[in-house]
């Protein structure tokens, strides 16, 4: 996902000129006296500056979504100084906004405060649809220090969703633990239970959203690999490969115990070697075999990068 501050917008097309939402309508009365601690001016005016914005959802936990009003918004964009705000224009009539804002408001509390969604309603807020260009909804745009970034049109899977969020608070310079992915943990769950094809058809589903997705991509590599070894004697199997180094199919199932059994450098280097002795079709199913036991261990493991390294030059 790319810098949502650098990579071309809807607000390209000219200035935003935000300063035309500032209230000119002359002040009302001041309202009762009331008690400090409601987080508010104690004449009733605008809350100051780190207090809740009016308008909090009912339902949702407190400062995480919040109404958006044309009254209110100047508060909104003062709070965007310090926190990331996102944007949901949106209308009671538009029934791809019933899909959309649902997701964005569990991600909202997920986050737990990194962010606040601000819920636009296009139809009570005109101007606000004007100034943000609105051209369709529902329509995200994100808020970060005053200033409107990227957003997108229509309804998007919850991965690319919480792809957006992530640029969106790194562009903030906000640095978060993502939140646990309930879409992995239930194929993980089959995978621990032995539901592989639970587990399989769970961490595809995931992959056709965020074909990137490392931990799904980790995921599936653990369930072939639990396939593999299904039958298997590894005592057995690992005397077989010690008897036969050039027995392919030995030297594979060797590879796949070794991994099972915390020996993860022992097996790459097994097969790394077993590339050296081979070519043609053989040695591109090696190759292939060593990529998959790549997967299930993650691109970040010190242990990978080492052996990416022996493999290219075992091929090279």
């Amino acid at each position: 996902m790319s810098d949502p501050r650098t990579t071309p917008s809807i607000f390209t097309r000219g200035a935003v000129d935000l300063s035309t939402l500032r209230p000119s309508a002359p002040a009302k009365p001041a309202a009762p006296s009331r008690p400090a601690s409601n987080g508010g001016d104690p004449a009733g005016g605008a809350p100051a500056t780190g207090a809740p914005v009016p308008g909090t959802v009912p339902g949702v936990t407190p400062e995480t979504v919040i109404e958006v009003t044309e009254a209110n918004f100047q508060s909104v964009l003062e709070r965007s100084l310090t926190t990331p705000i996102l944007l949901d224009f949106w209308a009671d009539w538009c029934e791809p906004c019933k899909q959309l804002s649902p997701v964005l408001e569990k991600l909202a509390g997920e986050y737990a405060g990194a962010w606040l969604l601000g819920k636009v309603d296009v139809d009570a807020n005109p101007r606000l649809a004007q100034v943000f260009r609105v051209q369709g909804i529902p329509m995200v745009t994100a808020v970060i220090g005053g200033q409107p970034v990227e957003g997108f049109t229509g309804v998007l899977p919850e991965a690319q969703i919480r792809q957006y969020i992530d640029a969106v608070l790194k562009a903030a310079g906000v640095s978060v633990a993502a939140p646990e992915d309930p879409r992995l943990d239930a194929a993980d769950d089959a995978l621990m239970t032995g539901d592989l094809d639970a587990a399989e058809a769970a961490y595809r589903k995931i992959l056709a959203e965020s074909p990137a997705d490392a931990a799904a991509e980790s995921g599936l590599a653990q369930v072939e690999l639990y396939r593999r070894i299904s039958g298997a004697d590894p005592a057995t199997a690992l005397a077989k490969a010690e008897a036969d180094p050039d027995d392919i199919d030995a030297q594979r199932l060797a590879a796949d115990i070794e991994v099972l059994s915390g020996q993860a450098e022992q097996a790459y280097a097994r097969l790394v070697a077993l590339v050296k002795r081979t070519s043609g079709d053989e040695r591109d199913a090696v190759r292939k075999h060593l990529l998959s036991l790549f997967s299930v261990a993650g691109p970040e493991d010190p242990a990978v990068a080492g052996a990416r390294r022996a493999l290219a030059s075992a091929l090279f």
